[in-house]
């Protein structure tokens, strides 16, 4: 199997010196120009007033102190038994504001959700799915993505090799970014950058009410701060770190032959040892079983096609093989 070696996870370092710090380090791109990706999938609320960092602190898993005008934060909300709802990236906005970039199917019940935890704070909670888009830009110089009037730009706090996330008003966020000398991509090309990284796209590779946070990398890709203090579902989590009960993981996988869907069933010798996610091309992510990625025993396979799974740098697994 294609095994890369495990090794450190980036610190969360924001803004401008995150992507400095890609000097050196391989580019998954096909190239390194600079493109963008329109992500339609992806929508926006808005979490407003002087009462926002708290109210959002005690509901998601990271730390909301840290959203600054050059840092933001990805996230997510839980059930109260640890289980997934909904991922999120938090960015100042300014002018006492939180956006909230989240799943677009899933955003007006998340809307409805926090709402309902409002009660006395002083916040107001608003979908603006219909007045704003969001992009990706990555390439050799996604930092020209960045300080865009007009728009909220900030480096992906999951790994800066991403790129920069852009939200921009609805219809504009292709001319902005042409403005600085990208150009635009499909999707695809977006998720043939994010595939080989092993990074979860939202609800497209978390199953909503069932994916828990330490199977899907929230713990290295900077998505769950240990001393922030509670939050819902935050019990389930601290103990699955802490009692080490992780048996399956997220894994980037090379896809030899037809990409199956999404939910086809990974088979070896026969049994059922995980599930494909999202994919595009050769590439493809799945939830498998740690001793099936390993690499013990017979070839997995999704339909007619041979998964082949790989550890990417930033991912750490137990050193012993799950039981």
């Amino acid at each position: 199997m294609n095994f890369s070696p495990a090794g450190h996870y980036p610190h969360h370092v924001c803004g401008h010196q995150a992507l400095a710090n890609q000097q050196g380090r391989p580019q998954l791109y096909f190239c390194m120009s600079s493109h963008f990706s329109l992500l339609p999938h992806r929508s926006v609320l808005s979490v407003a007033g002087s009462d926002r960092v708290e109210f959002l602190q005690g509901l998601i898993s990271n730390d909301t102190r840290k959203v600054a005008p050059d840092c933001a934060v990805w996230a997510a909300l839980l059930t109260p038994q640890g289980r997934f709802l909904n991922d999120m990236f938090v960015a100042d906005a300014g002018n006492d504001t939180f956006f909230l970039e989240t799943d677009r199917e899933r955003a007006p019940a998340l809307a409805k959700k926090l709402k309902m935890y409002t009660l006395r704070s002083k916040v107001t909670v608003e979908d603006l799915g219909g007045m704003l888009e969001v992009a990706a830009a990555f390439g050799g110089d996604a930092s020209k993505a960045l300080d865009i009037e007009g728009a909220v730009s900030f480096v992906d706090p999951r790994l800066d090799t991403l790129g920069v996330r852009v939200v921009a008003p609805a219809g504009r966020a292709a001319t902005l970014l042409a403005a600085r000398g990208f150009a635009e991509a499909p999707l695809a090309a977006y998720d043939a950058l994010r595939l080989p990284l092993g990074v979860p796209d939202g609800s497209r590779d978390l199953q909503v009410e069932k994916a828990l946070l330490l199977e899907n990398g929230f713990d290295e890709l900077n998505g769950v701060d240990w001393k922030k203090g509670c939050y819902m579902g935050q019990e389930l989590t601290a103990r699955t770190k802490y009692r080490a009960l992780i048996r399956k993981r997220l894994f980037p996988v090379k896809v030899e032959g037809t990409l199956p869907e999404p939910g086809t069933a990974v088979l070896q010798d026969g049994q059922e040892v995980g599930e494909l996610r999202s994919g595009t091309g050769d590439r493809a992510l799945a939830m498998l079983r740690l001793d099936a990625a390993r690499g013990s025993g017979a070839a997995l396979m999704a339909g007619d096609a041979r998964i082949v799974p790989e550890i990417p740098p930033w991912m750490r697994l137990p050193e012993t093989p799950a039981l």
